[in-house]
């Protein structure tokens, strides 16, 4: 935890710090290969090391629609191009490389059996993966199919060096899609995933799910475009609170909900 503390103290290369969406995973420590060792820096540190080196990265996202940004943003940005905007313009990494290679209509089996091509060829240091929206909603799926993919997905996102962030999807209006009514029962499996495997986890169902019920933002409304898709402001809430769960979030910023607007017009 005195690490945990640390790190939120001090990351964020001067932003403010907001530990949010990570209680499962708090105190990870991983057991990333390296030159046929096991490395046991945690990997809030090792996010940390990374956004401080030097050496320029490689940043990836993985996913389904959501992370695809497929037609629901209308043009707006979605949250890996946010991310984007965050590391390579705000915090000045310009010469990371940010790849996003989220496909409209995936699982977890299409991330599995796609894996050379969607993650290993581009030797990110870190794996960003959204997925579950639509494994809920196939037939052949069952949750501990779903847990058991994320434990392969993890271990080929270590095995290639790099850091594995698990989102879990926002939540979804079930009664405008019936289809995907066992959405809320496979959270907790992805969830148990990040716990067991130490990963990072930006607990999105939760938030949006917290700010709904508390009534601190009308949710279906003004974040999904559709009962299922983010829109504009849904990817913002995404984004902001993947750099949250990260501390790499600052209220000053554009990114994180500050004003864009400057000069004179």
């Amino acid at each position: 935890m005195n690490s945990r503390r640390k790190f939120l103290k001090t990351a964020g290369i001067g932003a403010a710090a907001f530990g949010l969406g990570t209680r499962q995973s708090a105190m990870a420590f991983n057991p990333v290969k390296n030159n046929g060792g096991v490395d046991s820096t945690p990997d809030y540190e090792r996010v940390k090391e990374l956004l401080a080196s030097q050496e320029p990265h490689i940043w990836l996202f993985t996913g389904d629609s959501i992370t695809h940004g497929a037609k629901h943003t209308k043009g707006y940005r979605s949250y890996p191009e946010i991310f984007g905007e965050r590391l390579r313009w705000e915090l000045k990494r310009m010469r990371d490389i940010v790849i996003n290679t989220g496909i409209s209509g995936n699982t977890t089996v299409n991330i599995l059996s796609d894996f050379e091509w969607r993650v290993s060829q581009f030797r990110p240091a870190m794996v960003s993966l959204m997925i579950g929206t639509n494994d809920c909603a196939k037939k052949d799926m069952t949750t501990d199919s779903y847990q058991k993919n994320l434990e392969q997905i993890v271990t080929k996102i270590r095995d290639i060096g790099a850091v594995p962030i698990f989102h879990t999807p926002n939540s979804i209006i079930i009664e405008k899609d019936p289809s995907r009514s066992k959405l809320p029962d496979y959270m907790p499996f992805m969830r148990r995933v990040a716990e067991e495997k130490n990963v990072i986890l930006v607990d999105n169902y939760q938030y949006w799910e917290d700010s709904r019920l508390n009534n601190s933002a009308n949710v279906y409304r003004n974040w999904l475009n559709d009962p299922i898709h983010p829109g504009e402001t849904g990817h913002q809430e995404i984004a902001r609170l993947m750099f949250k769960t990260i501390s790499i979030f600052n209220p000053q910023e554009p990114t994180c909900g500050g004003e864009y607007y400057e000069g004179e017009h």
